[in-house]
């Protein structure tokens, strides 16, 4: 039987407890999440991809995490879309779901989980996983989502998006980690980028613990429990068929499927409720998206291994 990790996964909740605790503190200003999830996407994330990235194996098998993120994007848009005319669901709350349920928190949550549960060696997966197919999608499906639909409807061009997603911090660094893989740091620079990218996980989990809000009328129950059911149950049986497709590594298997149980990203989540589309409905289903992850993704763990 496979040992979980409990040290790893009792000091991610320790971080997540600190950061619902701060929320009590009246000189904590209201957007502290936003400060530090700014830290964490132009600093400390792309530290950890220049010190992981050069680990990676290349192999054709990494078409995986590649296509994955995209593959179930495409499921869970036709499943939400289906369900959603099924059950008479309002305009806002189709295209809100639309948004949020096919984008898992693959880093804010998803580094540190992968990171507490399958140690180090798994991150590279994770990375690519993520940058080139969460972050991207984010960048690019859901912006344009919001922008047709919302009530406060903005008119970013394809141009402004294909500008935002190049100049990402995160991604410039995949890229330059990618050009110098066959190189190595200076001895101070490692030792920096190793520090910086250190503060990731307890940044992040205090910064998601601080933004938790739970809000929900009766007439909500019905979509948040069909967007968790997607988000912790489906989502990851139907990466588990993608990756049993064809014959990949245990490890790489994994990962991916792992990641892809992750819930909801905050940050879809956030561009959902800035464009006006059932604000109430996706704070409650991201907020106890996060916190029933730490009973499914332990779960989703025992069930891989």
């Amino acid at each position: 039987m496979p040992v979980l990790p409990l040290d790893n996964y009792a000091l991610i909740l320790g971080y997540l407890a600190i950061g619902l605790l701060l929320r009590l503190v009246p000189a904590m200003p209201p957007d502290s999440a936003r400060a530090l999830n700014a830290y964490v996407l132009n600093v400390a994330l792309p530290a950890l991809v220049l010190l992981k990235i050069p680990e990676l194996q290349f192999s054709s098998q990494l078409w995986l995490p590649v296509l994955t993120p995209w593959l179930l994007l495409l499921m869970v848009a036709a499943l939400t879309l289906l369900v959603g005319h099924w059950l008479h669901w309002s305009r806002d709350t189709k295209v809100a779901l639309l948004i949020v349920l096919p984008l898992g928190n693959t880093s804010f949550l998803g580094f540190p989980m992968v990171e507490a549960f399958w140690g180090s060696a798994h991150m590279p997966v994770a990375i690519i996983y993520d940058q080139l197919g969460s972050f991207i999608a984010l960048a690019t499906y859901a912006t344009i989502l919001a922008s047709l639909y919302g009530q406060q409807q903005s008119s970013a061009s394809m141009q402004a998006i294909v500008r935002k997603v190049l100049s990402s911090p995160p991604l410039l660094a995949l890229l330059l980690a990618l050009m110098l893989r066959n190189s190595s740091y200076p001895a101070l620079a490692t030792q920096l980028l190793n520090n910086v990218a250190a503060t990731l996980v307890p940044v992040v989990m205090i910064a998601v613990g601080f933004s938790l809000r739970f809000r929900l009328q009766a007439s909500e129950l019905k979509p948040l429990g069909f967007g968790l059911l997607v988000t912790l149950v489906l989502m990851p049986l139907m990466a588990y068929a993608i990756a049993s497709s064809s014959a990949v590594d245990t490890s790489l298997r994994q990962t991916v499927v792992f990641m892809a149980a992750m819930p909801p990203m905050i940050s879809a989540g956030a561009i959902a409720i800035m464009a006006g589309l059932a604000p109430r409905l996706i704070s409650a289903l991201v907020g106890f998206g996060v916190l029933l992850s730490f009973l499914t993704l332990p779960v989703v763990f025992w069930l891989l291994n």
